[in-house]
């Protein structure tokens, strides 16, 4: 991980992005490490926090498509293999996780690649079982887009606040100790817009019914 902890300390847009690509694919680059940081010294005018925001989701594009293609061409069995093996465990990933997003994918449509990038432990393997399932490339990419978005602005924003007191040697840990209240948040707004969604498909069924 030498190789991570450098570009962790060396933040500029280019590193940003593949920073995000690797946490996007099976690489463990917490992004709550980065885009969060990076804000943080944006606030003294290092970077500029919109692109930070847009160069990050690039980066979770181009990773999560990477995982969507291999899925989608491997299938399933080659998975598993590799989350079984010695460079899936280095990875932190295992059957049963890729299981688990497999498991929320079918529970919520093609609406969990947008939601389930905002839920740690699914965000970065969401997109294998979207390729699995065949699901449409441009649909899968403008959900992912708009999560992995949404995901980084409130990163971003969390650590242009932390700029207002907090002295650059504890940025790490305060980050830590908010990334829970941003958790229980995000899961707010997860389950929100999954019963969005669900009322959303209910009205449009009813309707549909009354025009036959």
């Amino acid at each position: 991980m030498g190789f991570i902890s450098t570009l962790l300390n060396n933040l500029n847009y280019p590193t940003i992005l593949l920073l995000m690509l690797l946490e996007s694919t099976v690489i463990p680059v917490p992004s709550e490490l980065v885009v969060a940081p990076a804000a943080y010294h944006a606030a003294s005018g290092e970077l500029n926090v919109f692109l930070i925001i847009l160069f990050a989701t690039i980066g979770a594009d181009m990773g999560a498509s990477i995982n969507y293609f291999v899925a989608l061409y491997v299938g399933r069995p080659v998975i598993y293999k590799f989350a079984n093996s010695r460079w899936g465990k280095l990875c932190l990933l295992s059957q049963e996780k890729v299981e688990k997003s497999e498991r929320y994918f079918d529970n919520h449509g093609v609406v969990a690649t947008l939601t389930g990038r905002l839920i740690p432990g699914i965000r970065h393997l969401i997109s294998i079982p979207a390729g699995l399932a065949r699901m449409n490339y441009w649909k899968f990419l403008a959900y992912t887009t708009i999560g992995a978005g949404i995901w980084h602005a409130i990163l971003a924003a969390m650590g242009w606040y932390l700029s207002t007191f907090v002295k650059e040697e504890e940025l790490e840990a305060t980050i830590e100790q908010y990334n829970h209240y941003i958790v229980a948040v995000i899961i707010g707004i997860v389950v929100l817009a999954i019963v969005y969604f669900i009322l959303k498909s209910v009205i449009k069924r009813r309707n549909n019914k009354k025009d036959e």
